[in-house]
């Protein structure tokens, strides 16, 4: 429990308290980071999932702490009017839509601002003139991969779906408003299936059971369809049985299995055994044709991965003349964007896998100034530099979320490359590293957040 002395302006002190199982009435005046809506009540601050902007609401404290707590929502008193009513009935639920409850244009608001708030809290920076936020003309069932775990309820019956927001608890379902709609007739096929085969299903607690997870990849414009089996094992009994099965459904192009023996929370493991057909499936960005396996990194959303590389090609500012290296190119999505208007271009990427997908990609697409390079681009860059004195005109980084390693952004530095385009699905990270690249010469010139995630709190930005 926790107290503050209150002085009214009468001179009467009173003394105020709040504490778990507490029910307020408090009005949301923010989003947090994660989706949930922020409200005070007399200076204390709480979260409140599944509240908007103003919601006057009737909540339930769960956790109390000095300053802030947590708290549930009980009633919602007067609805605001950026409120919806979410396309999906587990929204709540489910961890994966945090925001499908708020008007779309308000979550490009709320995300524009999050980018915003981040350079200038963590950068420093002031007055930073940001582009318009670019979203999605259909925010649904954009998404050309899956994962789905795989478990057994209390009554022992086969369960696939969703993990709820911040468990391991899975929510049964065969549909998702975010997914590709193929991905329905997959599961209820993959069920059926373990079902009727009496298939084992992993335990996470005991590291029994076979079946884990189940991967789905779709190419929105070949239409070709990817499954991939996670299994706890070396094999699938019946597998003939489910290739039968899947093969129903049209443009199924791959089907098979991924060996994940670990007791982990890692959901791949490094070994894919292709049961039918080909051991990848085929798409496009733009004019360029990917291979993609089922251990591939790629954008999710392929309709905002166009609209993402088309603004970093546009930020290179590229003539034909370029030397450009791409850290973090993965299987060479964005440098082989690159290379359609630079000299030369060099990828860099730590997955031994991926730049064997790029090296295949550059020659699908007869592209022959793209270059690719295995290891960790904050150790391969450096190396370069110091012993074989490389040097680039645009350097282009896409790093995970945890951003860029300080000797990689020394290194760039170093090379003194006229432009620096960084991508980045974390502006959290992104602000730090800008920060410390403007602290050494650079100056922020454009910035664009673009929408590859609706309904939920992630904004990707160039």
């Amino acid at each position: 429990m926790y107290q503050w002395v209150l002085k009214h302006s009468s001179g009467k002190v009173r003394t105020m308290a709040i504490q778990k199982n507490d029910e307020l009435i408090i009005e949301i005046q923010d989003i947090g980071s994660d989706g949930e809506g922020i409200g005070k009540q007399d200076g204390y601050t709480l979260f409140v999932k599944n509240t908007v902007v103003g919601d006057k609401a009737k909540v339930k404290v769960m956790k109390a702490k000095k300053s802030y707590g947590y708290a549930r929502l009980v009633d919602l008193i007067t609805a605001s009017p950026y409120r919806v009513e979410p396309k999906c009935p587990l929204a709540e639920k489910c961890g994966g839509c945090s925001l499908q409850h708020l008007d779309y244009a308000k979550q490009l608001d709320y995300k524009q601002n999050k980018v915003k708030n981040c350079l200038e809290r963590i950068g420093g920076f002031k007055g930073i003139e940001m582009e318009a936020i670019i979203g999605m003309k259909e925010p649904y069932y954009y998404r050309n991969k899956a994962q789905f775990p795989v478990g057994k309820d209390k009554e022992g019956k086969v369960i696939i779906g969703f993990y709820a927001g911040g468990t391991h608890s899975i929510i049964d379902t065969s549909h998702c408003y975010i997914q590709a709609e193929v991905n329905e007739q997959i599961m209820i096929k993959i069920r059926a299936f373990l079902e009727d085969y009496n298939i084992s299903i992993y335990d996470e607690a005991e590291n029994k059971g076979l079946v884990r997870h189940v991967i789905t990849r779709v190419g929105f414009t070949t239409g070709e369809v990817m499954v991939c089996i996670v299994v706890n094992g070396k094999d699938l009994p019946h597998k003939e049985e489910l290739i039968q099965s899947l093969c129903e459904i049209p443009h199924m192009t791959s089907i098979s299995i991924n060996v994940n023996k670990e007791k982990t929370n890692v959901i791949l493991g490094q070994k894919v055994i292709t049961l039918w057909g080909q051991p990848y499936i085929t798409d496009f960005i733009g004019d360029i044709r990917y291979q993609i396996s089922p251990l591939s990194f790629y954008q999710v959303n392929p309709i905002q991965t166009k609209v993402l590389y088309e603004t970093a090609l546009d930020f290179a500012d590229l003539h034909g003349e370029e030397i450009v290296w791409d850290l973090y190119c993965g299987i060479g999505t964005i440098s082989l964007f690159l290379a359609q208007k630079a000299k030369q271009v060099y990828g860099v990427e730590i997955v031994a896998q991926a730049i064997e997908d790029a090296r295949k990609n550059a020659d699908m697409n007869h592209i022959t100034n793209a270059e690719f390079f295995v290891g960790a681009a904050e150790e391969i860059l450096p190396q370069k530099y110091k012993e074989d004195a490389i040097r680039a005109d645009v350097i282009v980084v896409d790093p995970p979320r945890k951003g860029c390693e300080e000797s990689l952004l020394d290194t760039i530095i170093q090379m003194s490359p006229d432009r620096v385009v960084y991508v980045s699905c974390d502006p959290a990270t992104l602000a730090r590293d800008l920060r410390y690249l403007c602290d050494r010469g650079y100056e922020i010139s454009k910035v664009q957040a673009v929408d590859q995630f609706a309904h939920t709190t992630h904004v990707e930005c160039v």
